[in-house]
């Protein structure tokens, strides 16, 4: 990819990478209750992977 990335592709970029990030850990809980332990991204809406899958932006 080049050095320089415009300012809308840049925002573009940044949105996608927060939506592949985990859950906040304190929805497995809300979620599930207080004795399942559960891994916080099972509740990431959006799984990507840089290697995966690529990004038509």
């Amino acid at each position: 990819m080049a050095t320089y990335k415009p300012a809308a592709k840049k925002k573009r970029l940044a949105k996608r990478a927060k939506q592949t990030r985990w859950a906040p850990y304190w929805t497995v809980p809300k979620i599930y209750g207080k004795g399942r332990r559960v891994h916080p991204g099972r509740h990431t809406v959006i799984k990507r992977s840089w290697r995966r899958t690529k990004l038509k932006v």
